[in-house]
Protein backbone atom coordinates (compact mmCIF):
# COMPACT_ATOMS: atom_id res chain seq x y z
CA UNK A 1 0.00 0.00 0.00
CA UNK A 2 1.23 3.06 -0.77
CA UNK A 3 0.70 5.21 2.26
CA UNK A 4 0.70 8.75 0.87
CA UNK A 5 -2.02 7.49 -1.47
CA UNK A 6 -3.63 6.15 1.48
CA UNK A 7 -3.65 9.53 3.65
CA UNK A 8 -4.39 11.57 0.55
CA UNK A 9 -7.73 9.33 -0.33
CA UNK A 10 -6.24 8.04 -3.71
CA UNK A 11 -6.04 4.81 -2.49
CA UNK A 12 -7.99 1.83 -4.11
CA UNK A 13 -6.45 -1.28 -2.78
CA UNK A 14 -5.54 -0.49 0.88
CA UNK A 15 -7.99 -3.28 1.69
CA UNK A 16 -4.81 -6.06 0.46
CA UNK A 17 -2.53 -4.59 3.23
CA UNK A 18 -5.07 -3.54 5.79
CA UNK A 19 -6.95 -6.52 7.79
CA UNK A 20 -6.48 -9.96 7.76
CA UNK A 21 -4.19 -11.88 5.59
CA UNK A 22 -3.20 -15.80 5.47
CA UNK A 23 0.20 -15.89 5.06
CA UNK A 24 3.36 -18.46 6.19
CA UNK A 25 1.15 -21.09 8.27
CA UNK A 26 -0.84 -18.06 10.06
CA UNK A 27 -2.31 -14.60 9.66
CA UNK A 28 -0.53 -11.12 9.78
CA UNK A 29 -3.41 -8.42 11.25
CA UNK A 30 -3.03 -5.11 10.61
CA UNK A 31 -5.52 -1.96 11.31
CA UNK A 32 -5.05 1.93 10.98
CA UNK A 33 -5.78 3.29 14.62
CA UNK A 34 -3.53 6.32 15.21
CA UNK A 35 -5.38 7.56 18.21
CA UNK A 36 -5.40 4.02 20.45
CA UNK A 37 -3.21 3.99 23.57
CA UNK A 38 -2.64 0.27 22.70
CA UNK A 39 -4.37 -2.60 20.70
CA UNK A 40 -4.32 -6.53 21.06
CA UNK A 41 -5.74 -9.24 18.68
CA UNK A 42 -8.19 -11.60 20.33
CA UNK A 43 -9.47 -14.73 18.72
CA UNK A 44 -10.60 -18.25 18.78
CA UNK A 45 -6.98 -19.27 17.87
CA UNK A 46 -5.71 -17.74 21.32
CA UNK A 47 -8.48 -18.85 23.48
CA UNK A 48 -9.81 -14.97 23.42
CA UNK A 49 -6.55 -13.99 25.25
CA UNK A 50 -4.94 -10.90 24.35
CA UNK A 51 -1.93 -10.76 22.08
CA UNK A 52 -0.63 -7.14 21.79
CA UNK A 53 -0.18 -5.66 18.15
CA UNK A 54 2.84 -3.55 17.52
CA UNK A 55 2.56 -0.02 15.87
CA UNK A 56 4.08 -0.08 12.68
CA UNK A 57 5.08 2.25 9.68
CA UNK A 58 4.21 5.72 10.76
CA UNK A 59 2.98 4.52 14.04
CA UNK A 60 -0.65 5.71 13.43
CA UNK A 61 -0.64 1.67 12.13
CA UNK A 62 -0.73 -2.17 14.54
CA UNK A 63 0.57 -5.28 12.88
CA UNK A 64 0.52 -8.62 15.19
CA UNK A 65 1.42 -11.97 13.09
CA UNK A 66 -0.06 -15.18 14.54
CA UNK A 67 0.91 -18.36 13.67
CA UNK A 68 -1.51 -21.46 12.71
CA UNK A 69 -4.68 -18.79 12.44
CA UNK A 70 -6.67 -20.15 9.74
CA UNK A 71 -9.89 -19.70 7.57
CA UNK A 72 -13.08 -19.79 9.41
CA UNK A 73 -11.42 -18.64 12.71
CA UNK A 74 -12.94 -15.61 14.43
CA UNK A 75 -11.25 -12.40 16.03
CA UNK A 76 -11.35 -8.62 17.40
CA UNK A 77 -9.64 -6.10 17.72
CA UNK A 78 -9.47 -4.82 21.40
CA UNK A 79 -8.70 -1.23 21.60
CA UNK A 80 -7.62 0.79 25.07
CA UNK A 81 -8.41 4.70 23.88
CA UNK A 82 -6.69 7.12 25.68
CA UNK A 83 -10.32 7.88 27.60
CA UNK A 84 -9.57 5.07 29.59
CA UNK A 85 -12.33 3.03 27.91
CA UNK A 86 -11.25 -0.54 25.90
CA UNK A 87 -13.59 -1.58 23.44
CA UNK A 88 -13.49 -4.81 21.30
CA UNK A 89 -14.11 -4.08 17.66
CA UNK A 90 -14.78 -6.18 14.35
CA UNK A 91 -12.39 -5.58 11.90
CA UNK A 92 -12.77 -2.83 9.10
CA UNK A 93 -11.47 -4.48 6.82
CA UNK A 94 -12.57 -8.02 7.57
CA UNK A 95 -13.49 -10.35 5.11
CA UNK A 96 -16.39 -12.32 7.36
CA UNK A 97 -18.40 -11.71 10.38
CA UNK A 98 -20.24 -14.21 12.30
CA UNK A 99 -24.24 -14.49 11.85
CA UNK A 100 -25.67 -11.01 14.25
CA UNK A 101 -26.06 -10.90 16.94
CA UNK A 102 -22.71 -11.90 17.43
CA UNK A 103 -20.25 -9.61 16.32
CA UNK A 104 -16.62 -11.32 15.42
CA UNK A 105 -14.47 -10.87 12.22
CA UNK A 106 -14.04 -14.02 10.54
CA UNK A 107 -10.63 -15.00 8.92
CA UNK A 108 -11.94 -15.54 4.96
CA UNK A 109 -9.22 -17.01 2.20
CA UNK A 110 -9.78 -15.00 -0.94
CA UNK A 111 -7.83 -16.53 -3.17
CA UNK A 112 -10.02 -20.16 -2.46
CA UNK A 113 -12.24 -19.52 -5.21
CA UNK A 114 -11.52 -19.46 -9.32
CA UNK A 115 -14.00 -18.00 -11.74
CA UNK A 116 -15.26 -19.10 -14.39
CA UNK A 117 -16.61 -15.98 -16.42
CA UNK A 118 -14.21 -14.96 -18.54
CA UNK A 119 -16.54 -15.14 -21.79
CA UNK A 120 -18.86 -12.67 -20.14
CA UNK A 121 -15.89 -10.21 -18.60
CA UNK A 122 -14.77 -9.66 -21.75
CA UNK A 123 -18.05 -9.15 -23.79
CA UNK A 124 -19.60 -7.01 -21.13
CA UNK A 125 -20.65 -3.13 -21.39
CA UNK A 126 -22.47 -0.78 -19.86
CA UNK A 127 -25.11 -1.03 -21.95
CA UNK A 128 -25.46 2.37 -23.04
CA UNK A 129 -26.30 1.22 -26.68
CA UNK A 130 -28.51 -2.54 -25.46
CA UNK A 131 -30.93 -3.25 -23.13
CA UNK A 132 -30.76 -3.21 -19.73
CA UNK A 133 -33.86 -4.65 -17.52
CA UNK A 134 -32.99 -4.82 -14.37
CA UNK A 135 -34.55 -6.93 -11.49
CA UNK A 136 -33.91 -5.39 -7.89
CA UNK A 137 -34.45 -7.76 -5.25
CA UNK A 138 -33.92 -8.67 -1.40
CA UNK A 139 -31.97 -11.76 -1.21
CA UNK A 140 -33.59 -12.49 2.06
CA UNK A 141 -37.18 -12.46 0.89
CA UNK A 142 -37.61 -12.84 -2.44
CA UNK A 143 -38.33 -16.73 -1.18
CA UNK A 144 -38.39 -18.39 1.81
CA UNK A 145 -36.36 -21.31 2.11
CA UNK A 146 -38.48 -23.87 4.43
CA UNK A 147 -34.95 -25.63 5.82
CA UNK A 148 -33.84 -22.44 7.48
CA UNK A 149 -34.82 -20.97 10.46
CA UNK A 150 -34.65 -17.94 9.25
CA UNK A 151 -36.07 -18.38 5.96
CA UNK A 152 -32.91 -17.68 4.06
CA UNK A 153 -31.14 -19.40 0.64
CA UNK A 154 -27.51 -19.34 0.82
CA UNK A 155 -25.82 -17.27 -2.13
CA UNK A 156 -25.37 -20.87 -4.16
CA UNK A 157 -29.32 -21.56 -3.24
CA UNK A 158 -30.58 -18.82 -4.59
CA UNK A 159 -28.40 -18.64 -8.00
CA UNK A 160 -29.96 -21.65 -8.43
CA UNK A 161 -33.45 -20.61 -7.91
CA UNK A 162 -33.12 -17.21 -9.70
CA UNK A 163 -31.32 -17.88 -12.71
CA UNK A 164 -33.74 -19.64 -14.39
CA UNK A 165 -36.53 -17.18 -13.40
CA UNK A 166 -34.06 -13.93 -14.53
CA UNK A 167 -33.80 -15.99 -17.70
CA UNK A 168 -37.26 -16.63 -18.00
CA UNK A 169 -38.85 -13.64 -17.59
CA UNK A 170 -36.09 -11.80 -19.68
CA UNK A 171 -33.94 -9.74 -17.13
CA UNK A 172 -30.52 -9.41 -18.20
CA UNK A 173 -29.05 -7.78 -15.03
CA UNK A 174 -30.18 -8.18 -11.28
CA UNK A 175 -29.44 -5.31 -8.42
CA UNK A 176 -28.79 -7.18 -4.86
CA UNK A 177 -29.87 -4.73 -2.19
CA UNK A 178 -27.13 -4.08 0.28
CA UNK A 179 -25.23 -7.65 1.30
CA UNK A 180 -22.75 -6.29 3.00
CA UNK A 181 -22.62 -6.97 6.68
CA UNK A 182 -25.34 -5.29 8.77
CA UNK A 183 -26.75 -6.07 12.16
CA UNK A 184 -30.56 -5.21 11.55
CA UNK A 185 -32.48 -7.24 9.40
CA UNK A 186 -35.12 -4.13 9.21
CA UNK A 187 -32.55 -1.66 8.06
CA UNK A 188 -32.03 -3.94 4.57
CA UNK A 189 -28.39 -3.81 4.32
CA UNK A 190 -27.78 0.24 4.42
CA UNK A 191 -26.62 0.55 7.67
CA UNK A 192 -23.48 -1.13 7.58
CA UNK A 193 -21.03 -2.70 10.12
CA UNK A 194 -18.99 -4.72 7.86
CA UNK A 195 -17.88 -2.66 4.52
CA UNK A 196 -15.76 -5.29 3.41
CA UNK A 197 -17.79 -8.43 4.63
CA UNK A 198 -20.56 -10.34 2.64
CA UNK A 199 -23.09 -10.38 5.14
CA UNK A 200 -23.24 -14.29 6.46
CA UNK A 201 -26.72 -14.39 6.54
CA UNK A 202 -26.22 -15.97 3.36
CA UNK A 203 -22.95 -17.60 3.28
CA UNK A 204 -19.37 -16.47 3.06
CA UNK A 205 -17.41 -14.84 0.66
CA UNK A 206 -16.57 -17.91 -1.28
CA UNK A 207 -20.65 -18.44 -1.28
CA UNK A 208 -21.46 -14.74 -2.82
CA UNK A 209 -18.34 -15.34 -4.95
CA UNK A 210 -20.27 -18.27 -6.80
CA UNK A 211 -23.66 -16.77 -6.96
CA UNK A 212 -22.04 -13.73 -9.05
CA UNK A 213 -19.92 -16.88 -11.24
CA UNK A 214 -23.23 -18.46 -12.03
CA UNK A 215 -24.97 -15.32 -13.14
CA UNK A 216 -22.16 -14.66 -15.59
CA UNK A 217 -22.01 -17.75 -17.06
CA UNK A 218 -25.79 -17.68 -17.57
CA UNK A 219 -25.52 -14.38 -19.26
CA UNK A 220 -26.76 -12.04 -16.36
CA UNK A 221 -24.94 -9.46 -15.05
CA UNK A 222 -25.04 -8.21 -11.00
CA UNK A 223 -25.23 -5.05 -9.81
CA UNK A 224 -24.59 -4.25 -6.00
CA UNK A 225 -26.37 -1.78 -4.20
CA UNK A 226 -23.82 0.31 -2.85
CA UNK A 227 -23.43 2.50 0.32
CA UNK A 228 -20.83 5.38 0.23
CA UNK A 229 -22.37 8.10 2.92
CA UNK A 230 -23.35 6.60 6.04
CA UNK A 231 -22.71 3.66 7.84
CA UNK A 232 -23.93 2.12 11.61
CA UNK A 233 -24.06 3.41 14.86
CA UNK A 234 -23.04 0.05 16.67
CA UNK A 235 -19.56 0.64 19.11
CA UNK A 236 -18.27 -2.47 17.84
CA UNK A 237 -17.76 -1.24 14.33
CA UNK A 238 -16.63 1.61 12.79
CA UNK A 239 -18.26 4.20 15.44
CA UNK A 240 -15.10 6.10 17.35
CA UNK A 241 -13.00 3.00 16.30
CA UNK A 242 -9.32 4.39 17.78
CA UNK A 243 -11.43 6.37 20.55
CA UNK A 244 -11.93 9.36 17.88
CA UNK A 245 -13.80 10.43 15.32
CA UNK A 246 -12.01 8.30 12.34
CA UNK A 247 -14.68 7.63 10.36
CA UNK A 248 -17.11 10.10 10.93
CA UNK A 249 -17.60 13.46 11.74
CA UNK A 250 -16.47 15.09 15.15
CA UNK A 251 -19.74 17.64 15.06
CA UNK A 252 -23.51 16.62 15.71
CA UNK A 253 -24.58 18.83 13.13
CA UNK A 254 -23.52 16.77 10.15
CA UNK A 255 -22.15 14.13 12.06
CA UNK A 256 -25.61 11.99 11.74
CA UNK A 257 -27.77 11.02 8.90
CA UNK A 258 -31.44 11.19 8.20
CA UNK A 259 -31.22 7.98 9.36
CA UNK A 260 -29.65 8.14 12.53
CA UNK A 261 -26.86 6.49 11.23
CA UNK A 262 -23.01 8.51 11.06
CA UNK A 263 -21.83 10.05 8.38
CA UNK A 264 -18.64 9.48 6.92
CA UNK A 265 -16.29 12.44 6.70
CA UNK A 266 -15.40 12.50 3.13
CA UNK A 267 -13.01 15.78 3.83
CA UNK A 268 -10.32 12.76 5.80
CA UNK A 269 -8.36 11.21 2.96
CA UNK A 270 -7.90 7.95 5.12
CA UNK A 271 -12.10 8.07 4.77
CA UNK A 272 -12.02 8.10 1.27
CA UNK A 273 -9.39 5.71 0.78
CA UNK A 274 -11.48 3.70 2.81
CA UNK A 275 -13.98 3.86 0.68
CA UNK A 276 -12.64 3.76 -2.90
CA UNK A 277 -10.85 0.43 -1.61
CA UNK A 278 -14.15 -1.01 -0.66
CA UNK A 279 -15.86 -0.27 -4.07
CA UNK A 280 -12.95 -1.43 -5.69
CA UNK A 281 -12.73 -4.54 -3.39
CA UNK A 282 -16.36 -5.59 -4.74
CA UNK A 283 -15.85 -5.08 -8.44
CA UNK A 284 -12.35 -6.70 -8.90
CA UNK A 285 -12.58 -9.44 -6.10
CA UNK A 286 -16.48 -10.64 -6.80
CA UNK A 287 -16.81 -9.59 -10.04
CA UNK A 288 -19.58 -7.62 -9.78
CA UNK A 289 -20.74 -5.76 -12.21
CA UNK A 290 -21.38 -2.22 -11.42
CA UNK A 291 -22.60 -0.30 -8.30
CA UNK A 292 -26.05 1.59 -7.57
CA UNK A 293 -24.61 4.20 -5.61
CA UNK A 294 -27.11 5.19 -2.35
CA UNK A 295 -28.34 8.77 -1.66
CA UNK A 296 -26.26 10.56 -3.59
CA UNK A 297 -27.55 13.97 -3.22
CA UNK A 298 -26.53 13.37 0.54
CA UNK A 299 -22.86 13.41 -0.77
CA UNK A 300 -23.28 16.48 -3.09
CA UNK A 301 -25.03 18.38 -0.72
CA UNK A 302 -24.43 19.26 3.41
CA UNK A 303 -27.45 16.78 4.79
CA UNK A 304 -28.80 16.45 1.41
CA UNK A 305 -30.00 20.20 1.59
CA UNK A 306 -29.34 22.08 -1.15
CA UNK A 307 -29.79 25.32 1.21
CA UNK A 308 -26.89 23.88 3.41
CA UNK A 309 -24.73 24.57 0.06
CA UNK A 310 -22.01 22.00 -1.88
CA UNK A 311 -20.00 19.76 0.11
CA UNK A 312 -17.37 19.85 -2.38
CA UNK A 313 -15.39 17.05 -0.39
CA UNK A 314 -17.97 14.74 -1.26
CA UNK A 315 -18.17 15.74 -4.98
CA UNK A 316 -14.36 15.20 -5.24
CA UNK A 317 -14.85 11.69 -3.61
CA UNK A 318 -17.55 10.74 -6.29
CA UNK A 319 -15.81 12.23 -9.23
CA UNK A 320 -12.23 10.79 -8.29
CA UNK A 321 -14.05 7.31 -7.40
CA UNK A 322 -16.00 7.15 -10.99
CA UNK A 323 -13.31 8.78 -13.11
CA UNK A 324 -10.86 5.80 -11.78
CA UNK A 325 -13.33 2.79 -11.89
CA UNK A 326 -14.06 4.26 -15.55
CA UNK A 327 -10.43 3.88 -16.28
CA UNK A 328 -10.04 0.85 -14.41
CA UNK A 329 -12.98 -0.93 -15.43
CA UNK A 330 -14.87 1.07 -18.35
CA UNK A 331 -17.70 -1.78 -18.98
CA UNK A 332 -18.98 -1.57 -15.43
CA UNK A 333 -22.21 0.14 -15.03
CA UNK A 334 -22.25 3.01 -11.99
CA UNK A 335 -25.63 4.07 -11.32
CA UNK A 336 -26.75 7.18 -8.79
CA UNK A 337 -29.66 7.13 -7.03
CA UNK A 338 -29.87 11.25 -7.03
CA UNK A 339 -33.34 12.93 -6.23
CA UNK A 340 -31.60 16.34 -6.92
CA UNK A 341 -31.47 18.82 -9.70
CA UNK A 342 -27.84 18.96 -9.51
CA UNK A 343 -26.48 18.81 -12.91
CA UNK A 344 -24.39 16.66 -15.07
CA UNK A 345 -24.31 13.11 -13.17
CA UNK A 346 -23.99 11.43 -15.83
CA UNK A 347 -21.07 13.16 -17.85
CA UNK A 348 -17.64 11.93 -17.76
CA UNK A 349 -15.32 13.77 -14.70
CA UNK A 350 -13.32 15.43 -17.70
CA UNK A 351 -16.17 17.26 -18.87
CA UNK A 352 -16.89 18.45 -15.56
CA UNK A 353 -19.41 15.86 -14.89
CA UNK A 354 -19.80 13.42 -11.75
CA UNK A 355 -18.55 9.97 -14.07
CA UNK A 356 -21.82 7.74 -13.75
CA UNK A 357 -23.43 6.13 -16.38
CA UNK A 358 -27.03 6.84 -15.21
CA UNK A 359 -29.31 8.47 -12.56
CA UNK A 360 -32.18 7.16 -11.62
CA UNK A 361 -34.95 9.34 -12.74
CA UNK A 362 -36.97 9.82 -9.62
CA UNK A 363 -38.69 13.03 -11.53
CA UNK A 364 -40.31 10.39 -13.59
CA UNK A 365 -41.45 7.63 -11.29
CA UNK A 366 -42.92 10.65 -9.34
CA UNK A 367 -45.20 12.45 -12.03
CA UNK A 368 -45.83 9.12 -13.23
CA UNK A 369 -47.31 6.87 -9.92
CA UNK A 370 -48.85 10.33 -9.04
CA UNK A 371 -50.91 10.23 -12.12
CA UNK A 372 -51.94 6.79 -12.51
CA UNK A 373 -53.10 7.62 -8.72
CA UNK A 374 -55.35 9.91 -9.71
CA UNK A 375 -59.41 9.46 -10.89
CA UNK A 376 -59.43 9.23 -14.57
CA UNK A 377 -61.88 12.15 -15.18
CA UNK A 378 -59.04 14.34 -13.69
CA UNK A 379 -56.25 13.00 -15.40
CA UNK A 380 -56.76 15.55 -18.45
CA UNK A 381 -55.51 18.14 -15.49
CA UNK A 382 -52.15 16.10 -15.30
CA UNK A 383 -51.69 15.43 -18.60
CA UNK A 384 -48.47 16.53 -19.03
CA UNK A 385 -46.70 14.93 -15.91
CA UNK A 386 -46.43 12.03 -18.48
CA UNK A 387 -44.87 14.75 -21.19
CA UNK A 388 -42.55 16.90 -18.52
CA UNK A 389 -40.22 14.00 -18.07
CA UNK A 390 -39.23 14.51 -22.15
CA UNK A 391 -38.41 18.51 -21.67
CA UNK A 392 -35.42 17.60 -19.36
CA UNK A 393 -34.60 13.85 -20.57
CA UNK A 394 -31.13 14.85 -22.92
CA UNK A 395 -29.59 17.14 -19.47
CA UNK A 396 -28.32 12.88 -18.06
CA UNK A 397 -28.55 9.26 -18.67
CA UNK A 398 -31.43 8.47 -16.96
CA UNK A 399 -32.47 4.64 -15.66
CA UNK A 400 -36.51 4.57 -14.80
CA UNK A 401 -37.23 2.78 -11.86
CA UNK A 402 -40.01 1.43 -9.46
CA UNK A 403 -37.73 0.14 -6.70
CA UNK A 404 -38.02 -1.14 -3.24
CA UNK A 405 -38.68 2.36 -1.99
CA UNK A 406 -42.15 2.64 -3.73
CA UNK A 407 -43.62 -0.24 -2.06
CA UNK A 408 -43.08 0.40 1.46
CA UNK A 409 -43.95 2.36 4.58
CA UNK A 410 -47.34 2.94 3.97
CA UNK A 411 -46.58 4.09 -0.06
CA UNK A 412 -48.12 0.84 -1.22
CA UNK A 413 -47.04 -1.55 -4.10
CA UNK A 414 -47.11 -0.39 -7.80
CA UNK A 415 -50.36 -1.76 -8.22
CA UNK A 416 -52.17 -0.65 -5.41
CA UNK A 417 -50.55 3.12 -6.03
CA UNK A 418 -53.61 2.35 -8.95
CA UNK A 419 -57.19 3.98 -8.91
CA UNK A 420 -60.13 2.33 -8.40
CA UNK A 421 -61.39 -1.13 -7.49
CA UNK A 422 -59.31 -4.09 -7.50
CA UNK A 423 -60.04 -5.07 -11.13
CA UNK A 424 -59.75 -2.23 -12.25
CA UNK A 425 -56.22 -1.57 -11.02
CA UNK A 426 -54.90 -4.35 -13.43
CA UNK A 427 -55.31 -2.77 -16.87
CA UNK A 428 -54.37 0.41 -15.57
CA UNK A 429 -50.67 -1.29 -14.49
CA UNK A 430 -50.60 -2.90 -17.66
CA UNK A 431 -50.97 0.10 -18.87
CA UNK A 432 -48.43 2.35 -16.94
CA UNK A 433 -45.86 -1.01 -17.46
CA UNK A 434 -46.28 -0.60 -20.94
CA UNK A 435 -44.93 3.42 -20.77
CA UNK A 436 -42.28 2.54 -18.72
CA UNK A 437 -40.74 0.09 -21.02
CA UNK A 438 -41.01 2.23 -24.26
CA UNK A 439 -40.27 5.45 -22.73
CA UNK A 440 -36.37 6.46 -23.21
CA UNK A 441 -33.93 5.09 -20.13
CA UNK A 442 -33.09 1.61 -18.90
CA UNK A 443 -35.41 -0.17 -16.43
CA UNK A 444 -35.17 -1.39 -12.90
CA UNK A 445 -38.28 -3.29 -11.45
CA UNK A 446 -38.20 -4.34 -7.80
CA UNK A 447 -39.72 -8.06 -6.87
CA UNK A 448 -43.08 -8.98 -6.88
CA UNK A 449 -43.98 -5.93 -8.87
CA UNK A 450 -44.27 -9.04 -11.70
CA UNK A 451 -47.06 -10.12 -10.55
CA UNK A 452 -49.13 -7.57 -9.03
CA UNK A 453 -48.39 -7.57 -5.47
CA UNK A 454 -50.62 -5.98 -3.17
CA UNK A 455 -49.24 -6.20 0.12
CA UNK A 456 -46.41 -3.94 0.59
CA UNK A 457 -42.90 -5.58 0.66
CA UNK A 458 -41.53 -6.79 4.47
CA UNK A 459 -38.13 -7.88 4.26
CA UNK A 460 -39.34 -10.89 6.69
CA UNK A 461 -41.57 -12.24 4.32
CA UNK A 462 -41.41 -14.21 0.87
CA UNK A 463 -43.21 -12.06 -1.86
CA UNK A 464 -46.82 -13.78 -2.02
CA UNK A 465 -46.50 -16.23 -5.32
CA UNK A 466 -49.16 -17.87 -4.15
CA UNK A 467 -51.12 -14.83 -5.90
CA UNK A 468 -50.10 -16.34 -9.33
CA UNK A 469 -52.82 -18.75 -8.67
CA UNK A 470 -55.49 -16.28 -9.09
CA UNK A 471 -56.40 -15.77 -12.66
CA UNK A 472 -55.88 -12.01 -12.80
CA UNK A 473 -52.36 -12.14 -10.89
CA UNK A 474 -51.67 -15.24 -13.40
CA UNK A 475 -52.41 -13.29 -16.25
CA UNK A 476 -50.11 -9.98 -15.74
CA UNK A 477 -47.46 -12.07 -14.90
CA UNK A 478 -48.00 -13.60 -17.96
CA UNK A 479 -48.62 -9.73 -19.54
CA UNK A 480 -44.60 -8.91 -17.54
CA UNK A 481 -42.98 -11.63 -19.12
CA UNK A 482 -43.75 -10.84 -22.74
CA UNK A 483 -43.32 -7.35 -21.85
CA UNK A 484 -39.73 -7.89 -20.80
CA UNK A 485 -39.11 -10.05 -24.36
CA UNK A 486 -40.34 -7.21 -26.41
CA UNK A 487 -38.07 -5.18 -24.92
CA UNK A 488 -35.37 -6.91 -25.02
CA UNK A 489 -36.20 -8.20 -28.62
CA UNK A 490 -36.67 -4.73 -30.10
CA UNK A 491 -33.47 -2.67 -30.60
CA UNK A 492 -36.21 0.57 -31.08
CA UNK A 493 -36.61 0.31 -27.38
CA UNK A 494 -32.91 1.00 -26.14
CA UNK A 495 -30.42 1.72 -29.00
CA UNK A 496 -30.77 5.11 -29.10
CA UNK A 497 -32.25 5.81 -25.76
CA UNK A 498 -29.91 8.81 -25.16
CA UNK A 499 -30.04 10.18 -28.68
CA UNK A 500 -32.96 12.63 -29.64
CA UNK A 501 -33.81 10.98 -33.12
CA UNK A 502 -34.27 7.92 -31.20
CA UNK A 503 -37.60 9.35 -29.90
CA UNK A 504 -40.54 11.69 -31.61
CA UNK A 505 -43.28 12.75 -30.56
CA UNK A 506 -46.63 11.83 -32.94
CA UNK A 507 -49.13 13.49 -30.60
CA UNK A 508 -48.70 14.60 -27.12
CA UNK A 509 -51.86 16.88 -27.11
CA UNK A 510 -54.85 14.71 -26.42
CA UNK A 511 -55.38 15.61 -23.22
CA UNK A 512 -58.73 15.46 -23.04
CA UNK A 513 -58.69 12.15 -24.13
CA UNK A 514 -55.79 11.25 -21.78
CA UNK A 515 -54.29 9.77 -24.68
CA UNK A 516 -50.26 9.64 -25.90
CA UNK A 517 -48.51 8.41 -28.93
CA UNK A 518 -45.04 8.35 -29.52
CA UNK A 519 -42.34 6.91 -32.34
CA UNK A 520 -39.05 4.93 -30.82
CA UNK A 521 -36.72 4.26 -33.28
CA UNK A 522 -33.02 2.36 -34.45
CA UNK A 523 -31.37 1.99 -36.50
CA UNK A 524 -32.93 -1.13 -37.70
CA UNK A 525 -36.60 -0.45 -36.82
CA UNK A 526 -39.18 1.98 -35.80
CA UNK A 527 -42.55 1.67 -32.97
CA UNK A 528 -45.85 3.34 -32.78
CA UNK A 529 -46.44 3.49 -29.22
CA UNK A 530 -50.08 4.50 -28.62
CA UNK A 531 -51.77 5.08 -25.31
CA UNK A 532 -55.12 5.67 -23.26
CA UNK A 533 -54.93 6.14 -19.51
CA UNK A 534 -58.82 7.31 -19.46
CA UNK A 535 -61.57 5.31 -18.45
CA UNK A 536 -63.28 4.72 -21.58
CA UNK A 537 -62.70 4.03 -24.92
CA UNK A 538 -60.62 6.54 -27.49
CA UNK A 539 -60.45 6.59 -30.90
CA UNK A 540 -56.73 8.17 -31.89
CA UNK A 541 -56.47 10.07 -35.07
CA UNK A 542 -52.84 9.96 -36.02
CA UNK A 543 -50.58 11.04 -39.03
CA UNK A 544 -48.18 9.19 -39.55
CA UNK A 545 -46.02 8.26 -42.71
CA UNK A 546 -45.92 4.72 -42.81
CA UNK A 547 -47.86 1.84 -44.95
CA UNK A 548 -49.04 -0.40 -42.39
CA UNK A 549 -48.35 -1.73 -38.51
CA UNK A 550 -48.11 -4.94 -36.97
CA UNK A 551 -48.73 -4.77 -33.46
CA UNK A 552 -46.29 -6.51 -31.15
CA UNK A 553 -48.34 -6.22 -28.13
CA UNK A 554 -51.83 -4.66 -26.80
CA UNK A 555 -52.00 -4.79 -22.98
CA UNK A 556 -55.92 -5.31 -23.35
CA UNK A 557 -55.96 -8.36 -24.90
CA UNK A 558 -57.80 -11.33 -22.90
CA UNK A 559 -54.44 -13.72 -22.39
CA UNK A 560 -53.42 -10.57 -20.09
CA UNK A 561 -57.08 -10.16 -18.33
CA UNK A 562 -58.11 -7.66 -20.58
CA UNK A 563 -61.36 -8.18 -22.43
CA UNK A 564 -60.17 -7.75 -26.09
CA UNK A 565 -59.22 -11.13 -28.70
CA UNK A 566 -57.48 -9.54 -32.00
CA UNK A 567 -58.01 -11.70 -34.79
CA UNK A 568 -54.97 -9.49 -37.16
CA UNK A 569 -52.46 -7.63 -35.98
CA UNK A 570 -52.02 -6.00 -38.97
CA UNK A 571 -53.03 -2.51 -39.75
CA UNK A 572 -52.69 -0.51 -43.05
CA UNK A 573 -52.59 2.84 -43.28
CA UNK A 574 -53.72 5.22 -46.17
CA UNK A 575 -52.74 8.62 -46.93
CA UNK A 576 -50.52 8.57 -43.93
CA UNK A 577 -54.30 8.80 -41.90
CA UNK A 578 -54.21 6.09 -39.06
CA UNK A 579 -57.14 5.66 -36.44
CA UNK A 580 -56.67 3.05 -33.74
CA UNK A 581 -59.41 2.38 -30.96
CA UNK A 582 -58.05 1.93 -28.17
CA UNK A 583 -60.65 0.33 -24.83
CA UNK A 584 -60.08 2.05 -21.60
CA UNK A 585 -56.72 2.02 -20.25
CA UNK A 586 -55.17 0.25 -23.17
CA UNK A 587 -51.51 0.57 -24.66
CA UNK A 588 -50.32 -0.89 -27.62
CA UNK A 589 -47.31 -1.49 -29.30
CA UNK A 590 -46.47 -1.48 -33.18
CA UNK A 591 -43.90 -2.15 -35.34
CA UNK A 592 -44.17 0.80 -38.43
CA UNK A 593 -43.36 -0.47 -42.24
Amino acid sequence: MDIQNFYKGFSFDCYEYLGCHLQNGGAVFRTFAPNAKSISVIGSFNGWNETPMQKTLDGNFWELFVPDANPGDMYKYRISKKDGRTIDHADPFGYGMELRPKTASVIRDMSSYQFHDDTWLNARTDCKHKPLNIYEIHSGSWKANPQNENGWYSYCELADLLIPYLKENAYNYVELMPVCEHPCDNSWGYQITGFFAPTSRYGTSDDLKAFVDKCHQNNIGVILDFVPVHFAVDDYALEKYDGTPLFEYPHPDVGYSEWSSHNFNHSRGEVRSFLNSAANYWIKEYHFDGLRMDAISRIIYWQGNESRGINLDGVNFIKQLNHTFKTMYPSIILAAEDSSSYPDVTKSVLQSGLGFDYKWDMGWMNDTLEYFKLDPYFRSGAYHNLTFSMMYYYSDNFMLPLSHDETVHGKATIIQKMNGDYEKKFPQTRALYTYMYTHPGKKLNFMGNEIAQFREWDENREQDWDMLKYPLHDAFSRFMHDLNHVYMCHSALWEKDFYKDGFEWVNCHMGNQCSYAFLRKSNSETMLCVFNFSGVEQELKLNLNCKSLKRVIASDRDIYGGETCYDKDTIRVYKNNLSITLPPFASHIYIVK
